[in-house]
């Protein structure tokens, strides 16, 4: 099987955040489609339900249509230019809202797809996203965007079931007085350890002993206190690490972000309970030309094929 993570900044990337377009979807659309195989689970951060960032760059949208609905429009019409049938079905876990009166200025959320004809989805978390938050003040609980973990439990064509959680952590916290003191700052934050901490005891009350993956955006370098964590005292295989396409001791050596021309690792793939990673196929640091995602969003995705032991 095989499995795709990626951020898509909201698919706004073409007017640099500012706004969602309907160039930024399609031209995803158009990479996905171009992957061989195609992948069976795509996972995706950062994306809107509705708001003004999420259609003000739009024009005769219906006013009902999601973001998310949106970007599978433009899928289904890529797969209709090539004769063939688009196989995704969708599943979207709403984070937080940023409005004014009734006025949503912008939402954020995570969302995945899943090729209906290779597995089928027998639970999920849709409706009650897991909350995995870590307020470090009170006083700015109101205004701290919430972070969740989306979860799926799937079945392949032979029976086989795994489960897929899909995440986006909160960067390091500057209220912290470590922020000022540590020079490397990515996957160093406590807050940032205390969510880690609360999607493994997720994973640990859902999945139990059955096979998973955690894939997302964890804003978190290989060789920090986060990702030391998961895969250290959680005992999770990191992708890139297993397959020797990083160094973990080494965060500057693969850029999975960017940012100006600071290059930065914050998107992971790991795996537990009987899950084996077979390949690293269309993966491509951050800012390489050759990779068909170049140019899409601030981050590149990460694309890998599995098995279940």
């Amino acid at each position: 099987m095989r499995l795709a993570s990626y951020n898509v900044r909201y698919f706004g990337h073409g007017l640099k955040g500012l706004a969602s377009t309907s160039a930024s979807k399609a031209r995803i659309a158009e990479a996905l489609l171009a992957l061989s195989p195609l992948p069976d689970v795509v996972a995706l951060q950062e994306v809107e339900t509705r708001s003004i960032r999420a259609r003000v760059a739009h024009r005769g949208v219906h006013p009902s249509e999601t973001q998310l609905e949106a970007f599978l429009r433009h899928l289904g019409g890529e797969f209709k230019k090539q004769g063939r049938v688009m196989p995704y079905r969708a599943w979207y876990f709403p984070a937080h809202t940023y409005q004014v009166g009734m006025v949503k200025l912008y939402t954020t959320g995570l969302a995945m797809l899943v090729n209906a004809q290779t597995l089928e989805v027998v639970a999920d978390n849709g409706h009650k996203p897991h909350h995995i938050t870590h307020h470090t003040s009170e006083r700015l609980k109101r205004v701290k965007q919430t972070r969740i973990a989306a979860h799926l439990q799937v079945e392949d064509v032979k029976g086989r079931r795994f489960h897929v959680f899909n995440t986006h952590l909160s960067l390091p916290t500057p209220w912290a007085r470590e922020f000022w003191s540590e020079k490397q700052k990515m996957g160093h934050g406590k807050n940032q350890l205390e969510e880690a901490r609360a999607v493994r005891h997720f994973i640990e009350d859902t999945a139990k002993s059955e096979p998973f993956l955690l894939v997302g955006d964890f804003n978190s370098a290989p060789s920090s206190p986060v990702y030391r964590y998961l895969s250290g005292q959680c005992h999770l295989f990191g992708a890139q690490e297993v397959l020797r396409q990083i160094d973990a001791r080494r965060p500057d050596t693969f850029a999975t972000a960017g940012f100006l021309n600071l290059r930065m690792h914050l998107d992971h793939i790991f795996a537990g309970n009987r899950v084996s990673f077979g390949d690293l196929n269309d993966t491509h640091p951050f800012g390489d030309a050759a990779g068909r995602f170049h140019g899409l969003s601030d981050h590149v995705p990460l694309i890998t094929s599995f098995d279940i032991g």
